[in-house]
C-alpha cells in the first residue's frame, strides 16, 4: 500500500506543476494532496504542523490567484470597470475558451469595462488591459513557484525516508 500512496502522491505533486497553468486544476491544492498521500504511507511519521502550513500556504495562493489579474489592472489605472472586467472576462473566457481564456478573458475585459468606463480613451484601457495580463502572469509564477516547492518537499522527504520504501 505505501509504494501505490507513494507513487499516487508523486503523481499529484507533478499534476501541481501543470495546475499552475490550466485552470481546471487547482496547482498548489493538487500538489498538497500528493504530500498529504506521502504522509499517509506507513513509512513515513505523519507531521500535521508541517501539512498544516502547506495546506495555509497553497489555499492562500489558490485565493490570491483571483485577485491578482484585478490587482494588475487597478494598479496600472484601471477603473471599477476595469477590475470587473477582469473578473468577468477570466470567467467568461473559461467557459468559451479554455486555458487560452485565461489570458484572453482577463485581458479583452478589462479592456472592454474601460472603453464602457470612457469610450473615448482607448490607450488607459489598453494600459489596464496589460496590467490584468502583468497580474495573471503573476498570478500564475507564484502558483508554479508554490508547486515546485511542493515538489521538492515531496522528494525530500521521500529521499530521507527512501530506505523504508525499498
Amino acid at each position: 500500500m505505501d509504494i501505490f500512496l507513494l507513487i499516487l502522491g508523486f503523481l499529484f505533486v507533478l499534476l501541481g506543476i501543470i495546475g499552475s497553468f490550466l485552470p481546471v486544476l487547482p496547482g498548489p491544492i493538487t500538489g498538497w494532496v500528493g504530500l498529504l498521500l506521502l504522509h499517509l504511507t506507513n513509512s513515513i511519521k505523519m507531521n500535521w504542523t508541517f501539512l498544516g502550513i502547506t495546506l495555509a500556504v497553497a489555499i492562500f495562493v489558490w485565493a490570491i490567484d483571483y485577485v491578482i489579474p484585478a490587482w494588475g489592472t487597478k494598479k496600472f489605472g484601471g477603473s471599477k470597470y476595469g477590475v470587473w472586467g477582469t473578473i468577468l472576462g477570466l470567467i467568461l473566457g473559461i467557459i468559451f475558451l479554455g486555458p487560452l481564456g485565461i489570458i484572453v478573458g482577463p485581458f479583452t475585459g478589462a479592456f472592454i469595462g474601460e472603453m464602457i468606463y470612457d469610450s473615448k480613451n482607448s490607450s488607459r484601457a489598453l494600459k489596464a488591459a496589460f496590467g490584468s495580463f502583468v497580474g495573471f502572469m503573476l498570478s500564475t509564477g507564484l502558483k508554479l513557484i508554490t508547486s515546485l516547492i511542493f515538489v521538492y518537499l515531496y522528494w525530500s522527504k521521500f529521499w530521507e525516508f527512501k530506505e523504508l520504501f525499498f
